[in-house]
C-alpha cells in the first residue's frame, strides 16, 4: 500500500482530513490537480464548532490577521426598513465566537503550514485522477503520474467531483437555482461598515454586502429575470453596480467577479464501498446561511476518527456507514434552512416584496429586538448512545457539542479543553461523580486512546474549571460525567451521582459490537 489513506482534493475539506488523519500518525496521500492553492476568495464564513475544527488542525483559526467579527447581520428592504437583525452573539459554547468572517485564501494558507510537521502527510499537485478501481483490500487511484494505492479514498474533490462522476454516485438536486454575481473587493481604506453585513432585499436588485475577511468586503448581485449572464460577468458591469456603494476603481482593487450558480443538492450514497464522498463533492448549499464550507468541514470532523478506528483494528468496516447516517440528514436540514431564507431574499416581483416587506416589518414591531440564527439540526442517529425516551436533561444532550471552556492543569498553563486534552473520546465529569468501577473496561477505553477528565473547581478534579463553564452546564443538564466523541458531540451522559461505566460499555458495544 502506498497510504492508509488517499484523498483527492486539497481545498479546505481535503487539507483538514489530511491533516487530521495525519495526526494520528497514518500514511496520507493527497492527490490535487491544480499547480498551488487557488488564489482568490470564495467561502468567507465560519462558525463557531468550525473554528474548533479548525483548532483540532492545531492552526488556531482565531490567530491575528486570519478573521474579522462579523458583527451583526442585518436584512433591510428596499427603503431600508429593517426586516430582520440576526445575533450574531460572541459566546457559541465552543471556546470561539458563533461568527467569523475570513478569506478562504488565508485560511488555506495557515492550513498548508501543518504539512511540514507531519511526516506522514504527502501532497501531489497537479496530479489529475482518471480511475478509481477497489477490491477487497484497498482501492488504486489511476492518475496522470500512475497509481497509488490506499486502504480507502476520500473524494474532497469539489463540485465537480472527478471521483463522484467515475463512481456513477446520484444526486438529489431540489431544483433551486440563481445566479449572483460575486464581486470580492479589497478597499484602499479601512471604513467601518454598519451593519457589517447586510441583506438587501430589493426586488430591482437582491444585494449582500458583507465581510470578506481582514481587509476585504465582498458584495453579491443577484442575476434578474430575462439578464444575460455574460453581460453581468464583466468587470465593467461589477463596478457600476459597486458606485452606488461608495466603491469605485480609484479606492478599491476588485480581486475577483465572476456569475455563480447557488445550487441545493447531495449525494445519495456518502460510501461506495472503500471510497467516500466528502464536502462539495457530497452536498452543495446555496450560501445564505454562510455554512457551505462548514459543512464540509464536519464531514471532516465526522470521518477522520471512524477511518482512525478501523484503521488500527478498533472497529469494523461496518462504522463507516454511520459517515452518512449521520451527516446525510444534518447537511439536508442546513440545505433547507439556506432555501428557507434564500426564498425570502430572491424576491424579483415588487407586489411578492411588498408583502413580504409588510409580514416581515410587522413582526419586527411587535417583538423588536435582535433574532437568533437558525439553530442547526441535532442528529441522534448513528453512533450515539439511545435516548431512552427524550425527557431526561441527560437525554437532550446526545448529538449536541459538549462546550469548551478554558482548564487549567495542574502542571502547564490554562487553555482550551481540546489542547489540554487532546484530541479522542474523552469521559468529562463533574468532581465526585463515582468512578467507572470496572478495570477491564477502563483498560479498553485506555486503549481506543480515551481519557477521563474530572473538571470543576481547584483542588476538587484534575483540571480546573476556569471560567465555570462546566459546572453550569452540568447544572444547567443535570449531567454528572457527559461523553465527548472525538467530534466533539456528545455520545451520552449520564446524572448526577451516577456511574459513567454504562456509558462505556455502550461505546464498546457500538464499536465493537462486543
Amino acid at each position: 500500500m502506498d497510504a492508509d489513506v488517499c484523498i483527492v482534493g486539497h481545498g479546505p475539506v481535503g487539507n483538514a482530513l489530511s491533516i487530521l488523519l495525519a495526526q494520528r500518525g497514518h500514511r496520507v496521500v493527497v492527490l490535487e490537480r491544480h499547480a498551488a492553492t487557488y488564489p482568490l476568495p470564495r467561502a468567507v464564513h465560519f462558525d463557531g464548532e468550525t473554528a474548533r475544527i479548525l483548532q483540532a488542525c492545531g492552526i488556531g483559526p482565531l490567530r491575528p490577521g486570519l478573521t474579522s467579527s462579523s458583527g451583526a447581520y442585518e436584512w433591510r428592504n428596499a427603503d431600508g426598513a429593517v426586516l430582520l437583525r440576526f445575533s450574531m452573539g460572541a459566546d457559541s459554547g465552543t471556546g470561539w465566537p458563533s461568527s467569523n468572517m475570513f478569506g478562504q485564501p488565508d485560511l488555506e494558507r495557515a492550513l498548508d503550514t501543518r504539512a511540514p510537521s507531519l511526516p506522514s502527510l504527502t501532497v501531489r499537485r497537479s496530479v489529475q485522477v482518471t480511475g478509481v478501481d477497489q477490491d477487497a483490500d484497498g482501492v488504486t487511484v489511476t492518475h496522470s503520474e500512475g497509481t497509488t494505492r490506499a486502504r480507502y479514498v476520500v473524494a474532497c474533490d469539489g463540485a465537480n467531483s472527478t471521483v463522484r462522476a467515475l463512481l456513477g454516485t446520484p444526486v438529489t438536486d431540489l431544483g433551486f437555482f440563481y445566479d449572483w454575481l460575486i464581486c470580492d473587493v479589497r478597499p484602499h481604506v479601512e471604513r467601518v461598515w454598519d451593519p457589517m453585513n447586510l441583506q438587501v432585499c430589493d426586488p430591482q436588485r437582491p444585494t449582500t454586502a458583507v465581510s470578506g475577511g481582514p481587509g476585504r468586503r465582498r458584495w453579491e448581485f443577484m442575476r434578474l429575470p430575462g439578464e444575460d449572464v455574460a453581460e453581468l460577468n464583466t468587470e465593467a458591469r461589477a463596478w457600476e453596480l459597486l458606485e452606488p456603494w461608495g466603491v469605485r476603481p480609484d479606492n478599491a482593487d476588485l480581486e475577483r467577479h465572476t456569475v455563480y450558480t447557488f445550487q441545493a443538492r447531495w449525494v445519495d450514497e456518502w460510501r461506495s464501498g472503500r471510497v467516500l464522498l466528502a464536502g462539495d463533492a457530497a452536498h452543495q448549499t446555496p450560501p445564505f446561511a454562510g455554512q457551505g464550507m462548514c459543512a464540509g468541514l464536519r464531514d471532516a470532523a465526522n470521518l477522520w476518527w471512524k477511518l482512525d478506528h478501523v484503521l488500527r483494528g478498533d472497529a469494523p468496516d461496518a462504522l463507516l456507514d454511520t459517515y452518512g447516517t449521520e451527516r446525510k440528514p444534518n447537511v439536508r436540514a442546513y440545505i433547507q434552512i439556506a432555501i428557507d431564507l434564500g426564498n425570502v431574499i430572491c424576491v424579483p416581483d415588487p407586489a411578492a416584496a411588498a408583502a413580504r416587506d409588510a409580514a416581515m416589518t410587522g413582526a419586527v414591531a411587535a417583538a423588536p429586538g435582535d433574532a437568533p440564527m437558525p439553530a442547526g439540526p441535532v442528529v441522534t442517529e448513528g453512533l450515539f448512545a439511545p435516548v431512552a425516551d427524550g425527557d431526561g436533561d441527560g437525554d437532550r444532550t446526545v448529538g449536541h457539542l459538549l462546550v469548551q471552556g478554558v482548564v487549567a492543569p495542574p502542571i502547564g498553563v490554562a487553555a482550551r479543553f481540546d489542547d489540554v486534552a487532546g484530541l479522542g473520546w474523552r469521559l468529562v465529569v463533574r468532581p465526585g461523580t463515582p468512578t467507572v468501577g470496572d478495570a477491564e473496561l477502563s483498560a479498553w477505553f485506555a486503549s481506543i486512546g480515551g481519557t477521563v477528565h474530572a473538571v470543576g473547581a481547584a483542588g476538587a478534579g484534575d483540571l480546573v474549571d476556569v471560567e465555570g463553564r462546566y459546572e453550569r452546564w452540568f447544572a444547567e443538564h443535570a449531567v454528572g460525567a457527559a461523553l465527548q466523541r472525538p467530534d466533539f458531540k456528545v455520545f451520552g451522559a449520564v446524572p448526577p451521582g451516577a456511574s459513567p461505566a454504562p456509558l462505556l460499555a455502550g461505546l464498546r458495544a457500538a464499536l465493537t459490537g462486543s
